[in-house]
């Protein structure tokens, strides 16, 4: 389990700053546990967990979002679920079941001809 306890900005410890990274990171870990392949990129102030077409999880260090419902279409607004960064463990969980949910809906396909293997 990773320790996300760093330095407050007046040098105090004790305090909990949970970086947007450092929570991506977490998920991450978290997903990598239920089998679920993950990629962290960060910037801006804030950190994506690129989970698969579809399916990115944003966080700001404070919460986690990720769009839920029917697949986007071009301009359309759609639905955000959210999560608690202090709970990577339940935000896995949820974000593993709409991994599955988009497989089912979208099954990979094989490697295209030509493709290095």
């Amino acid at each position: 389990m990773t320790d996300m306890r760093e330095l407050s900005p007046a040098g105090r410890t004790g305090a909990v700053v949970i970086t947007p990274v450092m929570a991506a990171r977490r998920l991450q870990a978290e997903l990598a546990a239920l089998g679920v392949a993950s990629d962290v990129h960060d910037g801006y102030g804030l950190a994506l967990v690129s989970v698969r077409y579809e399916l990115v999880v944003w966080t700001d260090g404070r919460v986690f979002r990720w769009r839920v419902g029917q697949e986007a279409r071009h301009g359309a607004a759609g639905a955000y679920a959210f999560g608690p960064v202090q709970d990577p463990v339940t935000t896995a969980q949820r974000v593993a079941g709409r991994y599955v949910e988009l497989r089912r809906r979208h099954p990979p396909r094989g490697p295209i001809a030509g493709d290095p293997q």
